[in-house]
């Protein structure tokens, strides 16, 4: 009798668990937590490190669909793959997603556009001269990464060449390097040093919206960089609708969403122009070939030569 009061009390709470996971688990998409803990970051890694992240991605895709659960990293995640997928995630309501979404309007105006541009001409020609002229052999990859940082600095941030955009590019190359690596938080460890980092690159940011907060009340363009847009938002009372904390996690997400992203499309354009002589002639000549399709198609099939 004991036994069985015993096996009872050990029992129900993990039947009353499961059976309100699942009840959880109806509203979800479709897909699998994996181990706890582990997950599917462990495959993921490994796809990664051994380049075949699209084969890693197709293969879940055709399992589960465009969008499905899963677990990275010890956290719970949504899988989102296609164009079906992004026009359901640009298609969310609600007042938080209306508010960052009207920033980034505000950011990406026709008019704010020509500014951008000629400050990342800026940006590109100092480049060129730092490290590409009298060089007769360059790696690109890299190179790229530092011009779209420096880039990032200048347009997101307002950050100029100096001290702390230094310490940003360190911190941030620590904060990529734990993003690939297993999520154990022991001392020494890539993902224990990608954390430290995050956690200075978060203070410098919110720094950043304090100085420039205090610029707008001295009647600053409200269009210098992305922080001073999100600033720039306010109600019916003057107050700020978009939260210093909101504003520093919005900006790292577009950090690290655009940095290898933009790099390694600029390191394929690199190499298409290096490779086919016709279409760096018409180029330089100020005519584009075809349509951005078709370079798009040749840029596609020259990485996979």
């Amino acid at each position: 009798m004991n036994i069985f009061l015993s096996l009872s009390l050990f029992l129900l709470p993990i039947f009353f668990l499961l059976v309100k996971r699942r009840r959880s688990s109806d509203r979800l998409p479709p897909g699998s937590l994996g181990i706890p803990i582990i997950g599917q970051s462990l495959s993921f890694l490994w796809a990664m490190r051994a380049n075949t992240a699209d084969r890693w991605i197709a293969k879940r895709a055709k399992r589960y669909g465009p969008i499905s659960k899963l677990s990275l990293f010890g956290k719970p995640a949504v899988f989102i793959h296609g164009q079906a997928a992004n026009k359901c995630l640009s298609e969310l309501s609600g007042e938080d997603h209306k508010r960052v979404r009207s920033a980034l309007a505000s950011f990406l105006k026709p008019e704010c556009l020509k500014l951008y541009i000629g400050k990342m001409e800026e940006e590109v020609r100092r480049h060129l001269e730092m490290h590409w002229n009298g060089k007769q052999n360059i790696t690109v990859l890299p190179l790229m990464k530092t011009l779209t940082f420096n880039i990032i600095c200048t347009l997101l941030f307002g950050v100029e060449r100096g001290a702390r955009r230094d310490k940003l590019v360190r911190y941030f190359q620590e904060i990529l390097e734990g993003l690939w690596s297993i999520p154990v938080n022991f001392p020494f460890t890539r993902f224990n040093r990608g954390l430290k980092a995050s956690a200075k690159v978060q203070s410098i940011l919110k720094n950043l919206v304090r100085e420039k907060r205090d610029e707008l009340k001295k009647a600053a363009s409200s269009h210098q960089d992305l922080i001073t847009s999100l600033l720039n938002i306010r109600g019916e009372d003057d107050r700020e609708l978009v939260s210093e904390d909101e504003i520093v996690h919005n900006i790292m997400l577009i950090m690290v969403a655009g940095h290898d992203t933009s790099a390694v499309l600029i390191s394929f354009i690199v190499r298409l122009l290096a490779n086919d002589p016709a279409i760096y002639a018409a180029i330089l000549k100020g005519i584009i070939p075809h349509s951005l399709y078709s370079i798009e198609l040749l840029i596609h099939f020259r990485a996979k030569s």
